[in-house]
Protein backbone atom coordinates (compact mmCIF):
# COMPACT_ATOMS: atom_id res chain seq x y z
CA UNK A 1 0.00 0.00 0.00
CA UNK A 2 1.60 3.46 -0.88
CA UNK A 3 1.98 6.09 1.52
CA UNK A 4 -1.51 8.20 0.10
CA UNK A 5 -3.45 5.03 0.77
CA UNK A 6 -2.44 4.32 4.05
CA UNK A 7 -4.97 4.08 6.93
CA UNK A 8 -4.88 5.47 9.79
CA UNK A 9 -5.32 3.75 12.84
CA UNK A 10 -8.94 5.01 13.50
CA UNK A 11 -9.47 4.15 9.72
CA UNK A 12 -8.32 0.52 10.06
CA UNK A 13 -10.50 -0.43 13.37
CA UNK A 14 -13.52 1.14 11.52
CA UNK A 15 -12.46 -1.40 8.76
CA UNK A 16 -11.86 -4.26 10.68
CA UNK A 17 -14.87 -3.87 13.55
CA UNK A 18 -17.16 -6.13 11.69
CA UNK A 19 -15.34 -8.93 10.04
CA UNK A 20 -16.18 -9.01 6.85
CA UNK A 21 -17.41 -11.10 4.34
CA UNK A 22 -19.77 -11.70 7.21
CA UNK A 23 -21.71 -14.40 5.85
CA UNK A 24 -19.63 -16.54 2.60
CA UNK A 25 -21.24 -16.30 -0.84
CA UNK A 26 -24.45 -18.69 -1.33
CA UNK A 27 -25.59 -18.09 2.00
CA UNK A 28 -29.28 -17.65 2.91
CA UNK A 29 -30.76 -14.34 3.82
CA UNK A 30 -34.47 -15.00 3.24
CA UNK A 31 -36.37 -17.50 3.26
CA UNK A 32 -38.11 -19.06 0.37
CA UNK A 33 -42.01 -19.93 1.29
CA UNK A 34 -44.58 -18.33 -0.92
CA UNK A 35 -47.32 -17.47 0.44
CA UNK A 36 -49.97 -17.33 -2.02
CA UNK A 37 -50.91 -19.62 -4.72
CA UNK A 38 -48.73 -19.21 -8.41
CA UNK A 39 -52.16 -18.44 -10.22
CA UNK A 40 -52.45 -18.83 -13.97
CA UNK A 41 -54.91 -16.98 -16.56
CA UNK A 42 -57.81 -18.55 -16.78
CA UNK A 43 -59.65 -18.24 -20.17
CA UNK A 44 -59.95 -14.72 -21.03
CA UNK A 45 -58.37 -12.78 -18.71
CA UNK A 46 -56.03 -10.03 -19.27
CA UNK A 47 -53.36 -7.99 -17.29
CA UNK A 48 -52.50 -4.21 -18.48
CA UNK A 49 -49.52 -2.39 -17.08
CA UNK A 50 -49.15 1.95 -17.16
CA UNK A 51 -45.76 2.86 -17.12
CA UNK A 52 -45.12 6.75 -16.21
CA UNK A 53 -41.51 5.73 -15.19
CA UNK A 54 -38.02 6.61 -17.05
CA UNK A 55 -35.94 4.17 -17.50
CA UNK A 56 -32.70 4.47 -15.17
CA UNK A 57 -34.20 6.56 -13.14
CA UNK A 58 -35.57 4.22 -10.85
CA UNK A 59 -36.47 0.41 -10.89
CA UNK A 60 -40.23 0.98 -11.24
CA UNK A 61 -40.31 1.08 -15.28
CA UNK A 62 -38.57 -2.29 -15.30
CA UNK A 63 -40.01 -4.39 -12.48
CA UNK A 64 -43.41 -3.18 -14.25
CA UNK A 65 -42.32 -4.72 -17.22
CA UNK A 66 -40.87 -7.97 -15.65
CA UNK A 67 -44.21 -8.13 -13.67
CA UNK A 68 -45.92 -7.91 -16.99
CA UNK A 69 -44.04 -10.38 -18.93
CA UNK A 70 -44.73 -13.05 -16.00
CA UNK A 71 -48.08 -12.79 -16.25
CA UNK A 72 -47.97 -13.16 -19.92
CA UNK A 73 -45.86 -16.44 -19.32
CA UNK A 74 -48.80 -17.43 -16.87
CA UNK A 75 -51.27 -17.08 -19.90
CA UNK A 76 -52.58 -13.87 -19.18
CA UNK A 77 -53.53 -11.47 -22.55
CA UNK A 78 -51.10 -8.55 -21.53
CA UNK A 79 -50.25 -5.22 -22.81
CA UNK A 80 -48.19 -2.77 -21.30
CA UNK A 81 -48.56 0.96 -22.21
CA UNK A 82 -46.01 3.72 -22.00
CA UNK A 83 -47.02 7.42 -21.44
CA UNK A 84 -45.71 10.79 -20.82
CA UNK A 85 -41.66 10.18 -19.61
CA UNK A 86 -42.59 6.95 -19.65
CA UNK A 87 -42.18 7.06 -23.20
CA UNK A 88 -38.43 7.18 -23.47
CA UNK A 89 -38.25 3.49 -22.59
CA UNK A 90 -39.64 2.52 -25.63
CA UNK A 91 -36.38 4.21 -27.48
CA UNK A 92 -34.36 1.58 -29.41
CA UNK A 93 -31.72 4.94 -29.68
CA UNK A 94 -30.61 4.31 -26.11
CA UNK A 95 -26.94 3.37 -25.94
CA UNK A 96 -23.35 5.42 -25.30
CA UNK A 97 -21.23 6.01 -27.76
CA UNK A 98 -23.21 4.25 -29.88
CA UNK A 99 -26.93 2.73 -30.13
CA UNK A 100 -27.08 -0.49 -28.86
CA UNK A 101 -23.41 -0.28 -26.78
CA UNK A 102 -24.19 -0.33 -23.11
CA UNK A 103 -22.48 2.32 -21.13
CA UNK A 104 -22.86 0.53 -17.92
CA UNK A 105 -24.26 -2.51 -17.22
CA UNK A 106 -27.97 -3.20 -17.39
CA UNK A 107 -28.18 0.12 -19.76
CA UNK A 108 -30.39 -1.92 -22.40
CA UNK A 109 -32.36 -4.24 -19.85
CA UNK A 110 -35.45 -2.71 -20.76
CA UNK A 111 -35.23 -2.71 -24.08
CA UNK A 112 -34.36 -6.42 -24.08
CA UNK A 113 -37.27 -7.46 -21.55
CA UNK A 114 -39.35 -5.47 -24.10
CA UNK A 115 -38.27 -7.29 -26.96
CA UNK A 116 -38.56 -10.23 -24.94
CA UNK A 117 -42.14 -9.46 -24.01
CA UNK A 118 -43.06 -8.45 -28.17
CA UNK A 119 -41.59 -11.83 -29.23
CA UNK A 120 -43.60 -13.81 -26.38
CA UNK A 121 -46.89 -12.29 -27.64
CA UNK A 122 -47.49 -8.97 -25.70
CA UNK A 123 -48.56 -5.90 -26.66
CA UNK A 124 -46.45 -2.56 -26.28
CA UNK A 125 -48.02 0.76 -26.39
CA UNK A 126 -46.26 4.19 -26.35
CA UNK A 127 -47.47 7.99 -26.50
CA UNK A 128 -46.74 9.76 -29.39
CA UNK A 129 -47.00 13.19 -27.16
CA UNK A 130 -45.20 11.74 -24.31
CA UNK A 131 -42.15 10.92 -26.96
CA UNK A 132 -42.89 14.67 -28.16
CA UNK A 133 -42.31 16.40 -25.11
CA UNK A 134 -38.39 14.76 -24.35
CA UNK A 135 -37.76 15.05 -28.47
CA UNK A 136 -37.87 11.74 -29.74
CA UNK A 137 -38.82 10.59 -32.42
CA UNK A 138 -41.67 7.98 -33.17
CA UNK A 139 -39.00 5.96 -35.62
CA UNK A 140 -36.44 5.48 -33.19
CA UNK A 141 -39.06 2.81 -31.06
CA UNK A 142 -38.43 -0.34 -30.69
CA UNK A 143 -39.76 -2.97 -33.38
CA UNK A 144 -42.81 -4.03 -32.58
CA UNK A 145 -44.01 -0.99 -30.43
CA UNK A 146 -46.97 0.71 -31.16
CA UNK A 147 -47.30 4.36 -31.36
CA UNK A 148 -50.70 5.80 -29.53
CA UNK A 149 -52.93 9.19 -29.58
CA UNK A 150 -52.72 10.97 -26.80
CA UNK A 151 -56.18 10.40 -25.92
CA UNK A 152 -55.48 7.36 -26.18
CA UNK A 153 -54.53 6.60 -22.94
CA UNK A 154 -57.42 6.98 -21.16
CA UNK A 155 -59.40 5.00 -23.32
CA UNK A 156 -56.89 1.89 -23.03
CA UNK A 157 -57.30 2.34 -19.33
CA UNK A 158 -61.22 1.93 -20.20
CA UNK A 159 -60.64 -0.51 -22.67
CA UNK A 160 -58.84 -3.19 -20.50
CA UNK A 161 -61.00 -1.98 -17.81
CA UNK A 162 -64.16 -2.65 -19.29
CA UNK A 163 -62.74 -6.46 -20.27
CA UNK A 164 -62.18 -6.70 -16.63
CA UNK A 165 -58.11 -6.63 -16.70
CA UNK A 166 -55.63 -7.08 -13.69
CA UNK A 167 -54.00 -2.76 -13.91
CA UNK A 168 -50.90 -2.31 -12.73
CA UNK A 169 -50.71 1.29 -12.84
CA UNK A 170 -46.83 2.86 -12.21
CA UNK A 171 -45.85 6.29 -11.29
CA UNK A 172 -42.18 7.79 -10.90
CA UNK A 173 -42.58 11.64 -10.17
Amino acid sequence: MSDTAALTDVEQKSLTEIPHPSLPEGSSLYGSTKVFPDYQAENGETYFTLVHGIAHESSVSFVAVLQATRALRKGFETAIYFYGPGSLNCLATRGFPTTGTSAFPGEHNINNQLKTFIAEGGKVYCCRFGLSLHGAREEDLIEGVIPTHPLDVQDALIHYARKGAIINSTYQL
